[in-house]
């Protein structure tokens, strides 16, 4: 069934428990008398930045938005953006625009404003649903932006050059709209990227939505007591299919924003949260708070968590032997996935299997493996090839890209372009990526970006971006430049000259030297994180 039944499901079944909590430890909410629409659950009982809505009205938000769209000329099959940042709007817009039979085109929110509008005209969005925070960037090619689509700010003071959310909705009816959804529609787009760094639009059907969320339901085991406390942003495949497991469960969700070790464990003591999934570096920063001295675990209460689980890139074990000498009690988890499969979760390491740490994991919930050598055959265990994922949350297409369709789908078969071997007891091993993507903080980072940018100086001669191992994000960007001859740089003039990029992108290491090339005039990559000692600080970790 749609995912959307399991919304219309909860609000009959627990109209009145609360489904969705907003915290904003940064920045108190002062919009409380502006949000009348929103059903405040006891609110002196908390913080000003804590909002909160039931099941209820989280369904009758969707049902409005989704009447809204309708009124306004969307259509079956059309396609609507959203960039925001987490809020509670988030959510019952996104499945609005489902329950209205179009298409949920999701917008990482580090996009600039080339992206956005490089990432709409490629999706061919009908709508972009923005917040204040982007306000800037949708202007700077509101122009374009408009021809032939429709702009809805998400907040006060809207401003001139689009419409406003909450006037638009306000009298738009909160009844289910009268559109039939099947599993076989379409239902979402999500952006990736492969090694030339332009983003691909992945087309999902509604079934995979649904798999995505019956999984995690399935995997960690998720009932009605449970609280599922949700930090990364709900663009992401990872963070929005994790809280599915809470709406296949009729189960509480705290959306948190803010990362610091002090506010998470304040979270799950005040919330009650029983399962929280973290990036590496935020779970490194609560163990190393803890190492300091910063924060004491006696001051929280936090007996009620009983899970934390990892997703987003390679988890150090030695991350997860530090974890247990302080939460003895916990169980731990690990997901592999990727957009094209829906999120995390393809290949999963399994509550009960702590003692294989190191290892992603064995096929996921309704999810084939497989690992293939260079002309498709199978490898033996223990040899290490393409690993390959096959089930029902497999990506129908790269929209309008068939050739990149055809490299990775293969009768029924995504191949992921990660390099992996199976162990005797059939646990899937990461060695290496085929594509050069660099994983920091959970983020996605493509050298030929930063690449390209930084070849515009006029005194760059060659540049190649890699990863390289870091205790706290996973891997940080490092630029190794090769200057032209009779030419003077220095480090201080490249960090000032890639001021003009996003601070994500900007290398956090600089190395001068010659780079190197093949006969056919490809960057030697491989050469290049030996030489630096990638490769080699990448085992001493898996051995730890």
């Amino acid at each position: 069934m749609p995912v959307t039944e399991y919304l219309e499901r909860n609000a009959k079944l627990y109209p009145h428990e609360v489904a969705l909590v907003e915290l904003n430890p940064s920045e108190p909410d002062t919009r409380r008398t502006t949000w009348k629409e929103y059903e405040l659950i006891q609110p002196s009982r908390f913080e000003p930045y804590r909002r909160a809505i039931t099941w209820s009205i989280f369904d009758e938000k969707a049902n409005r938005f989704a009447n809204m769209l309708i009124s306004r000329g969307i259509k079956k099959g059309d396609k609507v953006a959203i960039i925001m940042y987490n809020c509670l709007e988030w959510l019952p817009i996104y499945f609005g625009i489902l329950k209205s039979g179009a298409i949920a085109v999701p917008f990482n929110f580090r996009y600039d404003a080339d992206e956005i509008l490089y990432c709409a005209e490629l999706a061919e969005v009908d709508m972009i649903v923005f917040g204040p925070e982007f306000i800037g960037r949708i202007e700077a090619n509101a122009d374009r932006l408009s021809k032939g689509r429709l702009l809805i700010f998400v907040g006060d003071n809207c401003p001139n050059f689009a419409e406003s959310y909450r006037e638009l909705v306000a009298d738009c009816s909160s009844m289910r709209p009268d559109v039939t959804i099947t599993e076989e529609d379409y239902g979402a787009i999500y952006f990736s990227s492969g090694t030339t760094g332009f983003p691909k639009a992945i087309l999902h059907k509604h079934q995979s939505l649904t798999q995505a969320a019956e999984m995690e339901q399935n995997h960690h085991k998720t009932g009605r007591e449970d609280t599922f406390l949700c930090i990364p942003p709900l663009y992401h495949t990872g963070a929005k299919f994790h809280w599915m497991g809470s709406l296949v469960a009729g189960s509480r969700a705290v959306l948190l924003k803010g990362t610091k070790p002090e506010t998470i464990l304040d979270a799950v003591s005040k919330e009650h949260c029983t399962i929280v999934w973290l990036l590496v570096p935020w779970a490194q920063d609560i163990l190393d708070a803890l190492d300091r001295g910063d924060i004491k675990l006696e001051d929280y209460d936090l007996s009620g968590w009983r899970l934390m689980h990892i997703g987003a890139q390679p988890v150090p074990p030695s991350l997860i032997k530090r974890w247990k000498e302080y939460f003895p009690k916990h169980d731990y988890d690990t997901n592999y996935g990727l957009s094209e499969s829906t999120g995390p979760g393809c290949v999963h390491l399994g509550m009960e299997n702590i003692n294989k740490v190191g290892a992603i994991g064995v096929p996921g919930y309704r999810w084939q493996c497989k690992i293939v050598d260079e002309n498709d055959n199978e490898v033996t265990r223990g040899e290490v090839g393409e690993l390959c994922v096959k089930g029902p949350g497999v990506m129908t297409c790269y929209y309008r890209n068939e050739e990149a369709t055809a490299e990775v789908l293969k009768d029924g078969w995504l191949y992921t372009g990660d390099m992996a071997m199976q162990d005797e007891d059939g646990f899937y091993f990461l060695v290496d990526r085929k594509k050069d993507v660099i994983v920091s903080g959970g983020e996605n980072i493509y050298p030929v970006q930063i690449e390209d940018f930084i070849r515009k100086n006029n005194k760059v001669k060659d540049v190649a971006v890699i990863g390289l191992p870091d205790y706290r994000l996973g891997e940080i960007t490092a630029a190794i430049i090769e200057i032209k001859d009779g030419m003077d740089c220095t480090e201080q003039e490249i960090e000032d000259f890639c001021q003009d990029m996003p601070r994500y992108k900007r290398p956090k290491q600089i190395i001068f030297a010659e780079i190197p090339r093949n006969a056919t005039g490809k960057i030697e990559k491989l050469k290049l994180r030996k030489m630096y000692g990638a490769d080699n600080l990448v085992a001493k970790e898996n051995q730890a």
